[in-house]
């Protein structure tokens, strides 16, 4: 069963009676997900070169990534407007389930000494931020490739209006919270 199928059969009617709900619609959902690759620190070594970064992400979540460009200038950082900063994926609908079901169950339990993800990063609107310290975990990347480890940012957005209901949403879909 994946995880798209596990959310209709048993998430969605367990949250409803668990939050109190009377309508389907009420109840919490994952709209989407977003990955953000920081590669200002790979350019400013001199590497003009960046495709690399954006084959592995591109491996990583199914789909090719945008390149995100400064909007202006910082002196202070040798920063100029127009130069690439990072690199951006989209998740949405199967690509989206999909991705997440891989992080769950393939991904986070590879990372050596996994206790689990903390409980504490959600914002107020009951969306979830982490970050992956090496883009490595994924068994997409090539290791031979590797030239220098990249941090990737994962933002879950969900439509809960709380951080109680985005917990309970994450929690039932199989999210390993730290205890």
């Amino acid at each position: 069963m994946n995880l798209k199928d596990k959310y209709v059969k048993e998430v969605l009617p367990a949250l409803k009676s668990e939050l109190g709900v009377t309508n389907v619609m009420q109840v919490p959902k994952v709209e989407k997900v977003v990955l953000n690759m920081g590669i200002w620190t790979y350019i400013r070594q001199g590497n003009k070169d960046f495709s690399v970064l954006q084959e592995h992400m591109a491996l990583i979540a199914g789909q090719q990534p945008i390149v995100k460009y400064a909007r202006k200038a910082i002196s202070n950082f040798k920063l100029r407007a127009g130069m690439p900063v990072g690199i951006m994926v989209t998740l949405r609908g199967e690509k989206m389930y999909d991705f997440l079901e891989k992080l769950i169950h393939v991904v986070l339990p590879r990372v050596r000494d996994f206790r689990g993800i903390s409980k504490k990063s959600f914002d107020a609107e009951g969306n979830y931020n982490f970050g992956v310290k090496e883009h490595t975990i994924f068994l997409e990347v090539p290791q031979d490739d590797v030239v220098k480890t990249h941090g990737i940012q994962i933002t879950v957005k969900t439509t809960a209006t709380s951080n109680e209901a985005g917990r309970a949403l994450l929690t039932k879909l199989g999210f390993p919270f730290s205890k």
